[in-house]
Protein backbone atom coordinates (compact mmCIF):
# COMPACT_ATOMS: atom_id res chain seq x y z
CA UNK A 1 0.00 0.00 0.00
CA UNK A 2 1.53 3.31 -0.91
CA UNK A 3 1.60 5.92 1.27
CA UNK A 4 0.48 10.04 0.19
CA UNK A 5 4.30 11.15 0.58
CA UNK A 6 5.78 8.10 -1.81
CA UNK A 7 5.97 9.34 -5.58
CA UNK A 8 3.29 7.75 -8.10
CA UNK A 9 4.19 4.49 -10.58
CA UNK A 10 4.73 5.37 -13.89
CA UNK A 11 1.59 2.56 -14.05
CA UNK A 12 -0.04 5.00 -11.76
CA UNK A 13 0.28 8.28 -13.95
CA UNK A 14 -0.52 6.46 -16.82
CA UNK A 15 -3.62 5.31 -14.86
CA UNK A 16 -4.25 9.12 -13.63
CA UNK A 17 -3.88 10.10 -17.09
CA UNK A 18 -6.46 8.42 -18.94
CA UNK A 19 -8.98 9.13 -15.97
CA UNK A 20 -8.19 12.87 -16.15
CA UNK A 21 -8.60 12.53 -20.02
CA UNK A 22 -11.56 10.93 -19.75
CA UNK A 23 -13.01 13.42 -17.34
CA UNK A 24 -12.19 16.36 -19.71
CA UNK A 25 -13.99 14.06 -22.55
CA UNK A 26 -16.81 14.15 -20.66
CA UNK A 27 -16.57 18.08 -19.73
CA UNK A 28 -17.03 18.58 -23.42
CA UNK A 29 -19.63 15.92 -24.57
CA UNK A 30 -21.76 16.93 -21.05
CA UNK A 31 -21.93 20.71 -21.85
CA UNK A 32 -22.21 20.53 -25.25
CA UNK A 33 -25.47 17.90 -25.02
CA UNK A 34 -26.18 20.33 -22.04
CA UNK A 35 -26.76 17.75 -19.48
CA UNK A 36 -26.26 20.17 -16.51
CA UNK A 37 -26.72 17.16 -13.79
CA UNK A 38 -23.95 15.47 -15.12
CA UNK A 39 -21.47 18.23 -15.97
CA UNK A 40 -21.72 19.19 -12.37
CA UNK A 41 -20.77 16.20 -11.22
CA UNK A 42 -17.22 16.96 -13.04
CA UNK A 43 -16.09 19.49 -10.64
CA UNK A 44 -15.00 20.00 -6.91
CA UNK A 45 -17.57 21.95 -4.57
CA UNK A 46 -14.94 24.66 -3.98
CA UNK A 47 -14.39 24.65 -8.28
CA UNK A 48 -12.96 28.19 -8.94
CA UNK A 49 -13.82 29.44 -12.81
CA UNK A 50 -11.73 31.96 -14.56
CA UNK A 51 -12.92 33.54 -17.60
CA UNK A 52 -11.71 37.02 -17.14
CA UNK A 53 -9.53 37.25 -20.13
CA UNK A 54 -11.67 39.28 -22.35
CA UNK A 55 -14.62 40.03 -20.53
CA UNK A 56 -15.69 41.44 -18.08
CA UNK A 57 -16.66 38.68 -15.53
CA UNK A 58 -14.36 38.68 -12.29
CA UNK A 59 -13.06 34.77 -11.07
CA UNK A 60 -15.94 32.59 -10.31
CA UNK A 61 -15.71 31.23 -6.81
CA UNK A 62 -17.83 28.02 -6.01
CA UNK A 63 -19.73 24.60 -8.52
CA UNK A 64 -22.89 26.45 -8.15
CA UNK A 65 -22.08 30.07 -9.02
CA UNK A 66 -19.73 29.20 -11.72
CA UNK A 67 -22.44 26.77 -13.07
CA UNK A 68 -24.78 29.81 -13.44
CA UNK A 69 -22.44 31.70 -14.99
CA UNK A 70 -21.69 29.02 -17.70
CA UNK A 71 -25.58 27.93 -18.22
CA UNK A 72 -26.81 31.86 -18.48
CA UNK A 73 -23.37 32.20 -20.68
CA UNK A 74 -23.84 28.87 -23.44
CA UNK A 75 -27.58 27.45 -22.21
CA UNK A 76 -29.70 28.69 -25.14
CA UNK A 77 -26.38 28.47 -27.72
CA UNK A 78 -25.50 25.46 -30.12
CA UNK A 79 -22.19 24.42 -28.53
CA UNK A 80 -19.42 22.56 -29.87
CA UNK A 81 -15.89 21.99 -27.27
CA UNK A 82 -12.98 19.98 -29.01
CA UNK A 83 -9.76 19.73 -26.37
CA UNK A 84 -6.38 18.13 -27.34
CA UNK A 85 -3.12 16.90 -26.09
CA UNK A 86 -2.82 17.16 -22.49
CA UNK A 87 0.01 18.33 -20.41
CA UNK A 88 -0.16 16.64 -17.92
CA UNK A 89 2.37 17.94 -14.32
CA UNK A 90 1.60 16.19 -11.25
CA UNK A 91 1.27 17.39 -8.10
CA UNK A 92 2.12 14.27 -5.15
CA UNK A 93 -0.78 11.52 -5.39
CA UNK A 94 -3.75 13.30 -6.04
CA UNK A 95 -3.22 17.22 -7.52
CA UNK A 96 -2.54 17.67 -11.25
CA UNK A 97 -2.05 20.67 -13.33
CA UNK A 98 -3.24 20.42 -16.74
CA UNK A 99 -3.30 22.14 -20.28
CA UNK A 100 -5.07 21.58 -23.31
CA UNK A 101 -5.30 23.24 -26.26
CA UNK A 102 -8.93 24.13 -27.06
CA UNK A 103 -11.31 25.05 -29.62
CA UNK A 104 -15.15 25.96 -29.37
CA UNK A 105 -18.05 26.62 -31.46
CA UNK A 106 -20.62 28.58 -30.55
CA UNK A 107 -24.28 29.57 -32.11
CA UNK A 108 -26.25 32.06 -30.64
CA UNK A 109 -30.11 31.56 -30.18
CA UNK A 110 -32.20 33.93 -32.10
CA UNK A 111 -32.99 36.45 -29.47
CA UNK A 112 -28.79 36.64 -28.73
CA UNK A 113 -28.73 37.37 -32.56
CA UNK A 114 -30.67 39.96 -32.78
CA UNK A 115 -29.36 41.73 -29.24
CA UNK A 116 -25.52 40.92 -30.43
CA UNK A 117 -25.60 41.23 -34.50
CA UNK A 118 -23.07 38.14 -34.66
CA UNK A 119 -24.81 34.57 -35.34
CA UNK A 120 -21.59 32.73 -32.86
CA UNK A 121 -18.04 32.46 -32.29
CA UNK A 122 -15.37 30.05 -32.90
CA UNK A 123 -12.36 30.48 -30.51
CA UNK A 124 -8.60 28.67 -30.31
CA UNK A 125 -6.79 28.58 -26.67
CA UNK A 126 -6.14 27.03 -23.91
CA UNK A 127 -7.90 25.63 -20.23
CA UNK A 128 -5.43 25.69 -18.08
CA UNK A 129 -6.77 23.52 -15.29
CA UNK A 130 -6.17 21.66 -11.49
CA UNK A 131 -7.70 18.35 -11.03
CA UNK A 132 -7.65 16.74 -7.84
CA UNK A 133 -8.71 13.35 -6.93
CA UNK A 134 -11.08 12.46 -4.83
CA UNK A 135 -11.40 10.10 -1.65
CA UNK A 136 -13.41 7.27 -4.13
CA UNK A 137 -10.39 8.13 -6.57
CA UNK A 138 -12.18 10.05 -8.97
CA UNK A 139 -10.51 13.34 -10.76
CA UNK A 140 -12.52 16.09 -10.59
CA UNK A 141 -11.70 19.63 -12.13
CA UNK A 142 -10.84 21.84 -9.23
CA UNK A 143 -9.67 25.48 -11.14
CA UNK A 144 -10.34 26.08 -14.97
CA UNK A 145 -8.76 29.33 -16.62
CA UNK A 146 -9.28 29.77 -20.14
CA UNK A 147 -7.14 31.94 -22.18
CA UNK A 148 -7.51 33.26 -25.97
CA UNK A 149 -5.28 32.90 -28.42
CA UNK A 150 -7.58 34.21 -31.26
CA UNK A 151 -11.62 34.81 -31.40
CA UNK A 152 -13.69 34.81 -34.36
CA UNK A 153 -16.88 36.82 -34.49
CA UNK A 154 -19.36 35.42 -37.17
CA UNK A 155 -21.12 38.37 -38.38
CA UNK A 156 -25.11 38.21 -38.85
CA UNK A 157 -26.18 38.19 -42.55
CA UNK A 158 -29.74 40.48 -43.11
CA UNK A 159 -31.52 38.46 -45.39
Amino acid sequence: MSTQTEPMTDLEKISAHLAISQVKARYCRFLDTKDWDAYAGLFTEDFELDVSEGTSLPVIHGRDAALQQIRASIGGARTAHQVHGPEIEFLGRDEARVIWAMQDHLRWDAERVARLGTTGLTGYGHYHERYRRQKNGEWKIAASRLTRLHLEMHAATST
